[in-house]
């Protein structure tokens, strides 16, 4: 059965850091691209992060640049998204995604980040 298991999520204060890790089992994602969207409350999901089969490449959100960093460990077939300088704004469920063109696309079932003032 092939899954993504977000973790890493948590309760911060405003300014802090959290890293969430997504893994992967089931199969390999190495030629996949992966991401990180979030949900903020009353809001649609957006990407936050993503970054290519190689990792040579990432995308992020212009409300995170300079904040977030997303990398992927090939290996262990996990990608995170290392975040800092938190904000309230940055609450929400955070989503892990695998995508290949031509393929089915994968989710993980969420980690809940909550930045409190």
């Amino acid at each position: 059965q092939v899954q993504l298991v977000e973790s890493g999520g948590g309760l911060v204060q405003a300014g802090g850091s959290l890293r969430l890790s997504c893994a992967a089992s089931g199969r390999t994602f190495s030629s996949y691209a992966m991401g990180w969207f979030r949900r903020a409350p009353g809001k649609e999901r957006e990407l936050v992060a993503s970054i290519t089969n190689g990792g040579g490449s990432t995308v992020k959100a212009d409300s995170v640049k300079g904040r977030f960093t997303i990398s992927r460990d090939i290996a262990e077939n996990t990608v995170y998204l290392q975040m800092s300088s938190l904000k309230p704004e940055d609450t929400g469920t955070y989503y892990c995604k695998a995508w290949k063109l031509w393929e089915r696309e994968y989710w993980g079932q969420g980690t809940l980040v909550t930045v409190t003032v």
